[in-house]
């Protein structure tokens, strides 16, 4: 089941009882203001990777701040595991050491804009550093077959391939900061129950009608044969 919520995380997770969920995937505000217009003026310096299809991001100021020490003690109250996406912006507020980071190689750098090469993100497991390089540029995953709705959204093949490594059948999966919807789809896809949550009214509205759409289709058509693709892709790594 993907049960999707409007609302603020912290009042939304108090209503769970200690270690409810096996595994939580957060992709929350790094603090660095990627909230619509710093990604907008990207779109035009990089016009090579801009896909006609993307949307244009409403401006915002939820990226000035990453969220407190008080969000991470209630995140590691509720769920027995985390991967948290950008933690080098705020490990001090975690702020626990790991063995295990996640580096995610985007393949993107284009002249004249300024995202990294790669994404970090902590996460609570004991294993040795994991990598994974797949193209996504930041602008409009052309080759993952996506459009983009969000200023920070990250590809359903980049949610698949840390499900398949960090989640096991049965377990119960949160999304605090839920943005585009991505890990929505791909716990859709891969079975697994998902409680997400999303703040900003349009986005919530914008990620219900992604996954809605794809829900359908796959209905209709059978599993999504580009999506399916990239995931491929991806676990190969």
């Amino acid at each position: 089941m993907i049960n999707m919520m409007q609302g603020d995380c912290m009042e939304i997770m108090k209503q769970y009882p200690d270690k409810y969920f096996q595994l939580a995937c957060v992709d929350p505000p790094y603090g660095i203001g990627e909230d619509g217009a710093k990604t907008q003026s990207r779109r035009v310096s990089c016009k090579k990777w801009r896909n006609p299809t993307d949307s244009k991001y409403k401006n915002g100021e939820w990226d000035k701040e990453p969220p407190t020490v008080e969000y991470f003690n209630e995140l590691r109250r509720v769920s027995k595991n985390q991967i948290i996406w950008g933690a080098n912006h705020f490990i001090s507020r975690i702020p626990f050491d790991s063995s295990c980071w996640v580096v995610w190689k985007k393949n993107g750098n284009c002249e004249g804009a300024d995202f990294a090469d790669c994404e970090l993100a902590w996460t609570s497991f004991k294993t040795s550093v994991r990598f994974i390089d797949f193209p996504w540029t930041g602008f409009g995953a052309v080759n993952a077959g996506e459009s983009r709705i969000h200023p920070t959204q990250k590809p359903v093949a980049l949610y698949k391939w840390l499900l398949s490594r960090y989640a096991k059948p049965g377990d119960r999966i949160l999304d605090t900061h839920g943005g585009s919807g991505s890990i929505c789809i791909a716990c859709h896809d891969l079975g697994f129950d998902l409680t997400w949550m999303e703040l900003d009214a349009d986005y919530y509205a914008a990620a219900c009608e992604r996954y809605k759409n794809h829900a359908a289709q796959g209905a209709l058509f059978g599993a999504n044969e580009i999506q399916e693709k990239v995931y491929q892709q991806a676990v190969m790594i």
